[in-house]
């Protein structure tokens, strides 16, 4: 039997969630900023501001260095947090940025 491919219930449209293939808005990057804070995210820029979807703050880890986080972000040392919203940063917080695979983090 196969599935549906959508449902409509009371006028609205509701389809599949694994139909659903998201394009992320500009590559994704790992941006270190000011004050030691550590997000990563899907990077657009806009206004001299540094805009990330589908963010991930590294909240933390133990016994890897950097580069350790950067290479493997589901070891259990690493402890990320998903933002629900857009992450906004001032371009001029950056100190750096390590670019990463489309799904980094999530």
């Amino acid at each position: 039997m196969s599935k549906p491919e959508s449902i409509r219930i009371d006028e609205v449209e509701y389809v599949r969630k694994d139909s659903i293939t998201f394009q992320p808005r500009g590559p994704r990057a790992i941006i270190v900023v000011d004050r030691g804070w550590i997000f990563a995210g899907d990077v657009t820029e806009k206004d001299g501001r540094i805009l990330l979807d589908r963010a991930v703050w590294v909240f933390r880890w133990e016994g890897v260095g950097f580069d350790g986080v950067v290479a493997d972000p589901k070891n259990s040392a690493v402890k990320l947090r998903k933002i629900p919203n857009q992450v906004n940063i001032p371009s001029d917080a950056e100190i750096f940025r390590v670019p990463v695979g489309a799904d980094w983090g999530l």
